[in-house]
């Protein structure tokens, strides 16, 4: 008769009882005929015994993992703003602005929608606060890569934007894995209905968001208006032209990069910027350090070179066109 230890699952017992059986009469056959096959049967075993437990333990350790309801409407807008922000920089590298200026202000929209939502119905999730902000800087970098290219945009400032993101990615990185519960598999730490840690955006963070955003429209907005007759006689009814719009322009992008530098920075030497989550209070504060750290040098490297290209570019090409004296 077979006899089925307690470390094996009962879904598996009876369709393995069989298998079981023979195995033991082969096992008893080669320990009657060969010398020391009794201790290959009992390592035989032990391996099994083993494999069993470790399976166990893992099982066991999934279904204690809490876990988020991550299919709401908040989520599935944030995730159509992933979706568009290709399409957006397709449209500005063939110069088709007024189709992706039309779709920004589709994402900026949603964007405004899906919060008010999670707030209103109480739908936030941790997977929601990082896939949130995580829609928005991949529109952002896209946008800033296309528009640079096309050169209405800065290189300097392209270089300050994309390398915020870079580094605040970098220490994410870390973030992640450094408070990801064990075990830290590949599979787990992509997961992020596994809550580990929840970003809070600084206000000189949340201030240059909305600013990097409006700057954003209004370059994707710069080529609709002064190619349009009928746009730029309106400009010029109220007494503006061609010039002061790109000297206006030129002030915005200072504004911002000043911004960019500021928020980036700040999540170098502000301790409630990201919040890790866990018992051990000693090993949350020296994650937390090292990952201010990662940003602090990374950032640093990117403001020093960002300042290099506008001294060294970007503001003769300004003085060239008579943007600034």
């Amino acid at each position: 008769m077979c006899s089925a230890s307690p470390l094996v699952r009962l879904d598996h017992v009876g369709e393995n009882c069989e298998n079981v059986t023979s195995t033991n009469r082969l096992l008893k056959q080669r320990e009657q005929s060969q010398p020391g096959a009794s201790d290959t049967g009992a390592t035989t075993q032990s391996v099994n015994v083993a494999s069993q437990k470790a399976s166990i333990i893992g099982d066991k350790v999934r279904s204690l993992t809490p876990r988020e309801q991550i299919y709401n409407i908040p989520n599935i807008l944030t995730a159509s703003r992933l979706i568009a922000a290709p399409f957006v920089g397709y449209l500005v590298l063939h110069e088709q602005h007024k189709w992706a200026l039309a779709l920004f202000a589709y994402a900026g929209i949603t964007d405004l929608v899906d919060g008010w939502i999670a707030r209103k119905y109480k739908l936030q999730t941790v997977v929601g606060s990082v896939i949130d902000p995580m829609a928005d800087k991949f529109l952002m970098t896209i946008l800033t890569v296309t528009l640079s290219i096309n050169g209405l945009l800065p290189v300097s400032l392209a270089t300050l934007i994309l390398g915020r993101d870079v580094s605040l990615a970098v220490a994410a990185l870390y973030w992640r894995y450094a408070s990801l519960p064990a075990p830290k598999t590949f599979k787990r730490y992509w997961d992020f209905s596994l809550p580990s840690a929840e970003v809070h955006p600084t206000t000189m963070s949340k201030y240059n968001t909305f600013l990097q955003l409006l700057l954003i429209g209004a370059t994707l907005a710069y080529p609709v208006i002064t190619a349009d007759n009928h746009h730029m006689g309106i400009m010029h009814d109220i007494g503006l032209e061609k010039l002061d719009l790109a000297q206006f322009m030129t002030y915005f992008q200072v504004v911002v990069a000043a911004t960019t530098a500021w928020s980036g920075l700040s999540y170098a030497f502000l301790k409630d910027a990201v919040k890790i989550l866990g018992k051990d209070e000693q090993l949350k504060l020296k994650q937390g350090r090292r990952g201010r750290a990662i940003i602090g040098v990374t950032f640093g490297s990117v403001v020093a070179a960002a300042a290099y290209l506008a001294l060294t570019k970007d503001l003769p090409k300004k003085k060239e066109e008579g943007v600034v004296a």
